[in-house]
């Protein structure tokens, strides 16, 4: 540190006189040996040190202060009075027109049942949208930042709002059957977002920006068919428990899903798969495996050695090659379906109608009507024993 010195004058200190000595002294050539030097010494490191103990003050506080204003009725209070303020400038003769469940739920015959969690029990302010007259969402939806879910299907809109980074607590976002054709950059800040339903619209790619959502735990993109890979950035999803990507153009796993460690279902069902990865036994946590509907021949030796596995649903039409352990072990239920046969392209019947651009509503329809189908079959194998060694489905229609 620097002193000024007692006879300096302000603004100068004792070091800088002596510098200018010394100068002066060098320049003529003559060097008092017996006169000392004050060079200042400070460590950079102790500086930067509080500082940086300073920012991440300021920071802690920034983000108290911030969670202090979210978790606070006030503002939750301001957005319903600015909704009914801008309800009664238009004149609106039913401010539940658009479906929103603004009130609590009355008491029902479990809400004093302690075995219930608080979450499950809590109200839960929820937005619905249905029916095809809608092609697009209602610009009063802007002032409901206080919703956590949304259930839009069956619509014809193509896009989600662009006020969607205004819903901080949303945490279901339930868009099936639709017509969107992208899902918007703003999705990864909703950072209280648990479950995203996107299946059975238009999508060709998924935002990389859903990778912040960290609470994500259940994430639905099946039929949209067009959709053939998904971002790198996905793989920061390490909540994420369930994920469905079948009826897509998937020529492989993607490589994030390999690295969702916590993963506990995966849909590849419907897509283009000719095998499956050498190491899928990184997912430790797999416990249901539906990989039927593609062209596999055989099945890899490491899905054995994943402790966690209790169902493997497989196309059994071309596979020639299982597992030993997944055939003969009791705690696994190892189910072939035999759906149509394969034609000589390698396609089933089916499917050789689906190399268009797009596909009919009444495709959409059957693909739906296959998932619902699974999803029933395979809840019906939950309480039985055993299971049989191959199933085959059989679709039939009557007409009256």
């Amino acid at each position: 540190m620097t002193h000024r010195g007692k006879n300096s004058p302000p603004g100068h200190c004792s070091v800088c006189k002596q510098a200018v000595e010394v100068a002066g002294g060098a320049a003529s050539g003559k060097m008092r040996p017996d006169r000392k030097v004050d060079v200042p010494v400070h460590d950079l490191s102790l500086i930067r040190g509080i500082w940086e103990v300073r920012v991440q003050k300021h920071r802690r506080k920034q983000r108290e202060e911030q969670e202090r204003v979210e978790n606070s009725a006030l503002a939750r209070i301001d957005q319903q009075w600015q909704y009914r303020i801008y309800c009664r400038s238009l004149k609106a003769k039913d401010p539940q027109l658009l479906g929103v469940c603004a009130a609590p739920p009355s008491p029902g015959p479990h809400s004093e049942d302690p075995t219930v969690p608080p979450e499950q029990d809590a109200d839960r302010l929820t937005f619905s949208l249905e029916g095809e007259r809608w092609t697009a969402f209602p610009p009063e939806l802007q002032w409901m930042t206080y919703l956590q879910e949304w259930c839009v299907r069956g619509t014809r809109i193509q896009k989600l709002p662009d006020f969607l980074a205004l819903f901080t607590r949303l945490t279901v976002l339930d868009v099936p059957k639709n017509a969107i054709r992208e899902l918007p950059p703003d999705v990864g800040k909703l950072s209280e977002l648990r479950r995203l339903n996107a299946s059975f619209n238009r999508l060709t790619a998924v935002p990389a920006e859903l990778g912040d959502c960290q609470k994500l735990q259940r994430l639905e993109l099946a039929g949209n068919r067009r959709l053939s890979e998904l971002p790198f950035e996905l793989s920061g999803l390490k909540q994420l428990l369930h994920l469905d990507i079948a009826e897509n153009r998937f020529a492989s796993i993607p490589v994030c899903a390999l690295r969702m460690t916590r993963l506990q279902l995966l849909d590849l069902s419907g897509n283009g798969l000719t095998d499956l990865p050498q190491d899928m036994d990184r997912l430790e946590n797999l416990s249901t495996l539906l990989v039927h509907r593609n062209h596999l021949s055989y099945l890899p030796m490491c899905l054995g050695h994943i402790p966690s596995l209790k169902t493997v649903v497989v196309s059994g039409d071309r596979l020639a090659c299982t597992p030993t352990k997944l055939c003969s072990s009791p705690n696994i239920k190892f189910i072939r379906l035999y759906d149509k046969p394969i034609s000589e392209d390698g396609r089933s019947r089916g499917e050789e109608g689906r190399s268009q651009r797009w596909r009919e509503p009444r495709e959409e329809q059957e693909d739906s009507s296959d998932k619902e189908f699974m999803e029933a079959y395979l809840s019906s194998l939950e309480d039985r024993d055993t299971v049989p060694c191959s199933t085959t489905k059989v679709s039939f229609s009557c007409r009256l």
